[in-house]
């Protein structure tokens, strides 16, 4: 199987020509974890086999499909900058992309996804008690070689984490529908949903090595107002980007009863008569009496875009502020550089 090369991962030529400098930046940066990120995915496509073929074919399948592997990546750049050499965070990237993997194939499930990543979902292709069932088999292919591994603080971080995306996912559930979510609502299900595994990964690495408490408790924290900057790049994007860039229908959030961040910025200023427009896109489960440019008008004209890129924003420089405290290295030249990708990427 061919591997997808972190050049390509990295999207750059999706990139404006003002930002092209800060990816190319970031490329060179991330030629430091090259190697081992190769050596992630060769795990990741090993330790996916099973005695039962379906397994395997679903799991060669999801590879195949690829992805950008931003939380292995930020693990091994962890790892980096606190000079650790050993194999343990090829191993601990591998979890954290499976724990990852689990989270969109149920994902998928939930929300009758057709498509990912430009190709049909798991569950168009194999149903869903299939889906269900490959998406424990990751999560607990994750904690098997975190086991293996035998560090109890690692167990312990991962079993939070997983603990608290679950919650998160249940929150996101029961809100599914609803225009009424409060900021804080959306931002608690965001932080659990995503930004827990990205804290994970970058903390991860400083239970390989002796570090002071001050740098594992930054470790974190840039980590999850880096997820945070990522997920709400994400719901910008699913309101600005192209079908083709998403791999996924656009305003596909809203067709599945989500209320994302640049609309729920904008439902102060809406009118009865406009709220009434959403509701309808809501009750049909897609654009069919109201159209996706429609909502897109609404949201851009009562500020909904731009608020969300100011938070996105805010969320960022937090990233680029707990980057900066930790000791002066090439790689976290590199996690500055994330933090940055983070809020400008366009897919």
């Amino acid at each position: 199987m061919s591997e997808t090369s972190l050049r390509d991962r990295l999207l750059l030529s999706t990139l404006k020509d003002d930002e092209k400098e800060n990816g190319r930046r970031l490329l060179r940066a991330l030629s430091l974890i090259e190697g081992k990120l190769k050596d992630v995915e060769k795990v990741l496509e090993e330790r996916a086999h099973s005695a039962v073929p379906t397994i395997s074919l679903i799991a060669d399948y999801l590879v195949e499909g690829g992805g950008k592997r931003i939380r292995p990546a930020l693990l091994l750049l962890c790892a980096r900058l606190l000079g650790y050499e050993g194999r343990r965070d090829v191993l601990y990237g591998a979890v954290v992309e499976y724990i990852h993997t689990a989270t969109l194939v149920h994902d998928d499930v939930i929300d009758a996804a057709e498509t990912r990543r430009g190709r049909a979902s798991v569950n168009s292709r194999w149903g869903n008690e299939l889906t269900v069932l490959f998406g424990d088999y990751l999560y607990m292919k994750a904690m098997e070689i975190a086991l293996d591994e035998g560090d109890l603080g690692v167990l312990k971080l991962l079993s939070d984490v997983t603990l608290g995306m679950t919650e998160g996912e249940i929150l996101g559930s029961e809100k599914r529908g609803r225009l009424d979510i409060e900021l804080s609502t959306y931002l608690e299900i965001i932080h659990r949903k995503t930004a827990l595994l990205f804290g994970a990964a970058c903390k991860i690495p400083s239970f390989l090595v002796t570090v002071d408490p001050s740098i594992q408790q930054a470790l974190w924290n840039f980590g999850v107002a880096l997820g945070k900057a990522f997920q709400i790049q994400d719901d910008l994007l699913d309101f600005t980007a192209s079908e083709r860039d998403l791999g996924k229908p656009v305003l596909s959030d809203l067709r599945e009863g989500k209320l994302t961040l640049p609309l729920l910025l904008a439902m102060p200023s809406l009118s009865r008569a406009e709220r009434k427009l959403l509701e309808r896109v809501v009750a049909d489960a897609g654009f069919v009496s109201v159209s996706s440019t429609d909502v897109l008008e609404l949201v851009t004209r009562h500020g909904g875009l731009e608020k969300a890129r100011d938070m996105l924003d805010r969320y960022a420089e937090e990233a680029r502020g707990w980057a900066m405290a930790l000791p002066e290295h090439e790689a976290r030249n590199a996690l500055i550089l994330a933090s940055e990708y983070a809020a400008r990427r366009r897919k």
